[in-house]
């Protein structure tokens, strides 16, 4: 099932949801709608399900009009948040629900519609419960309830409402992974839709970045994380230390560190740096020195996180009184000796770089610059911890 939707727009009173949203779903695709709160994500699913429908634009399915299908007739499954699920109804009830309620002429047998429920609690791992109301389960019960109940109709599309918001972080570990393997097996067509960046960058084939009720970005967890096109997914995805850069001669500097080079031929007086923690290439000069030539700062270690394996370090550069935010494995902290108040060498061993408009001193999305170190000619380089 190829899904081409075009130019779609929609606006309530004086709130533009959707502004010319543009996207093509390929068959057995799971793609993932990240963005935040009024952004248009659910806005864009409703009108797949035909719960709304767009001021302008298009759906097509396979070359067909998707829009004019009745809702009933799309091959749809729909799931919320909060379940929706019919507390009056036991499980089964709730699983045969959609197929009991089709047009008598369309509607299946009873023991077909009694097959088709056994095979599916024996899919979402809820053998021996059919029996149960949904008060007597817990949420991630509840939650497959309600994927069995979209998947019982055999749709063509899944549709996914942040499913796994109101479920405690462990369940949602185990059931999106649960997830991915059912949307494999099923060979479905999934959108989904969440608040969680990890959720999206672990769970989907494809990403799309919304923001304002437009597209920011449309591309793999990879891309999206490595290669954001835009300030805002800059901003959105993951963590970024932010550092604003000034042209000198022919180079743009913070500081002490430089970028060699200028992609945009003087035509620019400032520019902004956006660098992952990850990215951040630490040295303890009493541990291993480095050459007073190397491009780096000076920093002052304040505090130390701890989250497991990763230990997220604060580090407070005076060159520019800023803080920044650099990640280094747990095991690394006793083996260098990091301690508040440690004094550090500091520099960025990549970065995404946007031009500041001298007018309004916004980012130009459209003139993105992805810096390595590798392209930096002078030797030598700063230890990293990573």
């Amino acid at each position: 099932m190829n899904l081409e939707l075009s130019h779609l727009s929609r606006r309530f009173t004086d709130f533009a949801a959707l502004k010319d949203v543009s996207l093509t779903v390929a068959p057995g695709e799971f793609i993932a709608l990240l963005g935040p709160s009024g952004s248009g994500k659910t806005t864009l699913l409703r009108i797949l399900a035909g719960l709304d429908y767009p001021d302008s634009g298009s759906v097509l399915r396979d070359g067909e009009d998707f829009l004019a299908i009745h809702t009933r007739e799309r091959r749809v499954g729909l799931v919320f948040q909060h379940y929706a699920l019919f507390r009056h109804l036991t499980v089964t009830e709730n699983i045969a629900f959609g197929l009991r309620v089709r047009p008598w002429r369309s509607r299946p047998a009873r023991a077909e519609v009694r097959e088709r429920v056994e095979r599916l609690l024996k899919r979402v791992q809820l053998e021996g419960l059919g029996g149960r109301y949904p008060a007597q389960l817990s949420g991630g019960q509840c939650q497959r309830v309600a994927l069995a109940r979209a998947l019982a109709v055999e749709p063509d599309l899944l549709l996914l409402d942040e499913p796994f918001g109101a479920l405690d972080a462990q369940v949602r570990v185990t059931l999106r992974r649960w997830l991915r393997e059912l949307h494999e097996e099923l060979k479905l067509t999934t959108l989904f839709v969440t608040h969680d960046q990890e959720e999206a960058l672990e769970l989907a084939d494809r990403i799309v970045v919304m923001n304002n009720g437009r597209i920011e970005q449309v591309g793999s967890p990879e891309i999206i994380y490595q290669q954001p096109a835009t300030p805002f997914v800059c901003e959105f995805i993951g963590k970024a230390n932010r550092l604003t850069l000034r042209r000198d001669g022919n180079h743009f500097s913070a500081a002490e560190w430089t970028l060699p080079g200028d992609p945009w031929g003087g035509r620019h007086a400032q520019a902004v740096a956006y660098v992952r923690p990850e990215h951040l290439s630490l040295a303890v000069p009493a541990s291993q020195p480095v050459p007073a030539s190397q491009p780096a700062w000076t920093a002052r270690l304040r505090h130390i996180y701890l989250a497991g394996s990763v230990a997220h370090l604060e580090l407070h550069v005076a060159a520019f009184d800023q803080t920044l935010e650099a990640d280094v494995a747990s095991e690394d902290l006793a083996r260098l000796d990091l301690q508040p108040g440690s004094l550090l060498r500091v520099a960025p061993r990549s970065a995404v770089v946007f031009p500041l408009d001298d007018h309004s001193g916004d980012a130009v999305a459209g003139d993105r610059w992805a810096w390595h170190d590798s392209e930096r000619k002078e030797p030598g380089r700063l230890r990293s911890c990573r």
